[in-house]
């Protein structure tokens, strides 16, 4: 030890910091979705705790001589100049086995009735994703129990993937069918910004129990405040990364990616950030990036992200569908014709891409799904003289197996929600439509 250095014990410190008088501020204003307080310091992302009440809050800007902080509570009764305290604390939230069957808020709390959660630890909210160089390569398939997905677009453990669609295509019924059917050990499912009725009807009829038994649910509904829906983005990955960090291998599934970049320029907004794109600010296209790639793999474990972006006016070259396809590592686009033809999964095959499709799958299995591809890309090419009767049998002998084999390729690519449909029979299926149809093709 230097001579003349002193080191204090960290026991005393913290008593020192115990014992120091506690200061308060004050609620200077209420703006919109935004509380403005003065007389405090605290950092960014402590958590204050606003008026008598208690109601917790975030702060997400701060200046000179004042900080705006988002709601976590509802601010009920909360009034210009009452005091505010801070908890110099960021927001902590459950992770562990207990979690498993249970159905949470976007801090951790349980809203299943189910009583107080067991066999769990604490853990910040925030994490580092894994260094890029210390991520283990995605070279294994992980079945997700249905056969477009799985055979089509197959998905490898520790990817990130999209489901692309606007409202009513099926997106919410083809995540519970990845959730009961997928081979992962864990599923961690975010509804964020639904409808509090179609939350229920997803987890009784669309989940079930099963689903359930195995996977983490997470809940932030349309009317709550903004800063409670783009945390339940960030408390799904934590749950998901907690998994991942026991070796466990982890799906999230979160719908919808678009209603959290909505929330966060809610937030974005009311802090005075500059609109830019359609409105959104700069720091929704960073907030993307932050969460999407705390998803995949680590040295060991992963998680296996699967988002729905509900694209605007079925416009997929919007703002945020664009961000989004750029970062993740794949996507599956759901088309309101097929949905509409009674067509489900409603999975636009040839609109839909997997770029770790060639690491998980064999030349074999590649060499199937092309032929389905380029039979379903023929037809398409002549679907306007097929639909008006000009097309003449001969002209092309993929297209006349195609019409062929119209049935049969539409049955395999249709699924029931209530299916069961294992990946290798869902490969020895494909397989053998796609030799009948080389074998028609080539005369």
């Amino acid at each position: 030890m230097s001579a003349g250095v002193l080191h204090r014990p960290a026991a005393l410190d913290a008593l020192l910091a115990a014992a120091a008088p506690e200061r308060v501020g004050r609620v200077a204003g209420i703006a919109g979705v935004g509380v403005e307080v003065r007389g405090l310091r605290s950092a960014l992302g402590d958590v204050l705790l606003l008026g008598e009440q208690g109601y917790r809050a975030e702060v997400v800007a701060v200046d000179e001589r004042t900080m705006t902080a988002m709601p976590i509570d509802r601010l009920d009764g909360l009034t210009a100049g009452a005091p505010v305290r801070s908890t110099r604390a960021k927001m902590l939230i459950p992770a562990g086995p207990g979690l498993l069957g249970r159905v949470l808020d976007a801090t951790g709390r349980p809203l299943d009735g189910k009583g107080p959660l067991r066999d769990v630890t604490t853990v910040s909210i925030e994490n580092e994703p894994p260094s890029a160089l210390h991520r283990a390569r995605v070279d294994r398939a992980l079945p997700l129990g249905v056969r477009v997905l799985d055979t089509m677009t197959p998905v490898g453990r520790g990817q990130r993937i999209g489901l692309f669609a606007g409202s009513g295509v099926g997106k919410s019924s083809l995540l519970s069918m990845i959730a009961r059917g997928t081979d992962a050990e864990v599923s961690v499912i975010a509804l964020i910004g639904e409808r509090g009725r179609e939350v229920r009807e997803f987890l009784e009829d669309d989940l079930g129990e099963e689903g359930l038994r195995r996977s983490v649910v997470i809940v932030s509904t349309a009317d709550e405040p903004a800063l409670m829906r783009v945390r339940a983005a960030f408390t799904a990955t934590r749950m998901a990364e907690s998994f991942r960090e026991r070796g466990a291998h982890a799906v999230l599934m979160m719908d919808s990616l678009t209603r959290v970049a909505m929330a966060q320029r809610e937030i974005g907004l009311a802090v005075g950030e500059p609109p830019a794109t359609r409105g959104y600010p700069p720091s929704v296209f960073g907030l993307l990036a932050r969460l999407l790639e705390r998803a995949g793999t680590a040295e060991v474990g992963s998680v296996t992200g699967v988002y729905t972006v509900l694209v605007d006016g079925d416009d997929h070259n919007e703002p945020i569908a664009d961000t989004a396809r750029s970062i993740l590592d794949g996507h599956v686009t759901l088309d309101r014709r097929l949905a509409s033809a009674g067509h489900f999964p409603s999975v636009d095959v040839l609109g839909s891409v997997s770029r770790v499709a060639g690491k998980v799958t064999t030349a074999e299995q590649r060499a199937a799904a092309t032929m389905i591809r380029a039979a379903l890309a023929a037809r398409r090419d002549v679907q306007d003289l097929i639909d008006v009767g000009a097309y003449q049998r001969g002209a092309s002998p993929l297209v006349d197996a195609a019409i062929d084999f119209s049935t049969a390729i539409t049955g395999f690519l249709q699924q029931g929600i209530d299916e069961p449909a294992p990946a290798g029979a869902s490969w020895q299926r494909l397989t053998l439509l796609a030799d009948e149809l080389r074998r028609v093709a080539s005369g």
